[in-house]
């Protein structure tokens, strides 16, 4: 007995070991899924976060997720649905009432006479009343014409109001993009520039331990480095900074890698004639069209308000179906119907000459709508030549500094030679990195304002 005890105790321990080492592996296969899942659900979070764009794909990013020009299309929807309530003005109109009455309780209304007393009418003491009503306007001194004419050209405007919105914030977009494509530029030259720099000083601190620079020599070329580095790390803050207004700009998470996939080429157009483009700029500005939308608006303003010199001529129709029916004499207590026509004309004959004082007003709002049409066309003529003259100075810069930089690479490529060869002296191969730096950087800067001038012109003619 005592052995089959054993037995048993030693079964139930084994039982308990291979169960246990069961929920271990078990407990070790769900934590390693979970981890798994963990890391593929944060690798997906990542490439989420990344996004390479091209500046198309900018521009439609933007151009979708923008609250502003959804707000501003919201404003054409909104008078788009302006003209449809104003066109309503001009057809009849159908209406109900009913009502419920329950007056007091009085005698009836009776006739003595020598035989006797005669109940001519009787107290109905409850009251229903259903009336329809129809009503068409007929003449009302083209004041619903004008109204709806006013309504068209005000949804009009505000329809060009968008495109304007559309216009600003697509070239506020392409500026983000290629600010942040100068900042990456910027930041590459600048890692070129550090890494020459790194070589120059490995050669100087060989030359010096031949004894052929001294100390000092060593010193200047660091110094050097040290500014260099400096100038990295605010090129780096620059590309964070110029990626997070990008974000901004298109409506995406600030935190969003973002990657230029764009390029920018350099093809010297030739542009059209200065007078072409501003007689463009004139048919093309969605500021001049809606102005000159706003000025047919303002004339048809001041019609409406000189209708109130004409005669108001209306046609209504009334089915009364009440009880009683008070047309229906002695009355009864049951349901009747009844009909009636009215052609009616008012015409207000005096009114102290508050029409010719509100004529007055819309005549002088026009006014001012015809000086501010003036002054947007002065301004579209000033940034089309400004931007024109930009376009045309960003190419020359453009050229300028293609060779300059040719020139510039030559020079470090010639002194940096000599001075391996202990010809020149640090101080030029610190001149010749500087020179080629900012020849560099001049030409990105050129690149950049060259694309940039580009879509200012392109903006300023309307396109």
């Amino acid at each position: 007995m005592e052995e089959i005890n054993i037995v048993k105790i030693v079964i139930k321990k084994r039982s308990w070991r291979l169960n246990n080492k069961m929920n271990m592996n078990k407990n070790m296969t769900n934590k390693y899924i979970i981890g798994m899942a963990f890391l593929l659900f944060a690798g997906f979070a990542n490439a989420q976060d990344k996004l390479t764009l091209t500046v198309e794909d900018a521009l439609q990013t933007g151009l979708k997720n923008s609250k502003t020009l959804h707000s501003s299309l919201m404003k054409v929807k909104s008078s788009e649905a302006k003209v449809k309530e104003t066109n309503t003005s001009q057809l009849p109109t159908l209406s109900f009432t009913g009502s419920y009455t329950r007056l007091s309780s009085v005698d009836p209304f009776a006739l003595n006479t020598p035989f006797g007393s005669f109940n001519i009418s009787s107290a109905i003491l409850n009251n229903y009343g259903m009336k329809l009503s129809v009503s068409q306007p007929i003449f009302t001194g083209f004041k619903i014409e004008n109204g709806i004419k006013m309504a068209e050209l005000s949804a009009g405007a505000t329809q060009e109001d968008y495109n304007k919105d559309k216009s600003e914030l697509s070239y506020n977009i392409k500026n983000a993009y290629w600010s942040l494509f100068k900042a990456k530029q910027m930041k590459t030259v600048l890692d070129e520039t550090v890494e020459q720099i790194k070589a120059h000083l490995t050669d100087a601190q060989n030359l010096m331990q031949q004894g052929m620079l001294t100390n000092n020599d060593v010193l200047k070329i660091e110094v050097q480095l040290s500014d260099a580095l400096f100038k990295q790390s605010d090129a780096k803050n620059a590309v964070r900074l110029a990626a997070i207004g990008l974000n901004n700009t298109i409506g995406i998470p600030l935190n969003t890698e973002t990657e230029i996939k764009s390029t920018i080429e350099f093809k010297g157009k030739e542009l059209a004639d200065l007078d072409d483009l501003v007689n463009k700029a004139n048919e093309k500005r969605a500021e001049l069209k809606a102005a000159s939308l706003r000025i047919k608006t303002s004339e048809a303003n001041i019609g409406a308000v000189k209708s109130a010199w004409y005669p108001q001529i209306f046609l209504t129709g009334d089915y009364n179906y009440n009880r009683p029916n008070s047309r229906i004499y002695p009355n009864r207590d049951q349901f009747d119907g009844t009909w009636d026509v009215t052609l009616g004309l008012s015409f207000n004959i005096w009114n102290w000459g508050a029409t010719g004082r509100q004529a007055e007003q819309a005549e002088a709002q026009l006014s001012q709508t015809i000086d501010a049409m003036g002054s947007i066309k002065d301004g579209i003529t000033l940034e089309v030549t400004q931007n024109y003259l930009n376009f045309q100075q960003t190419k020359e810069k453009i050229s300028i500094s293609e060779l300059a930089v040719k020139q510039a690479d030559e020079n470090l490529r010639i002194t940096s030679e000599k001075f391996k060869g202990g010809l020149a002296l640090s101080s030029e191969v610190v001149d010749a990195d500087a020179a080629l730096l900012q020849a560099k950087i001049n030409h990105t800067n050129s690149m950049v304002e060259y694309e940039l001038a580009k879509a200012s012109l392109s903006k300023a003619i309307g396109e």
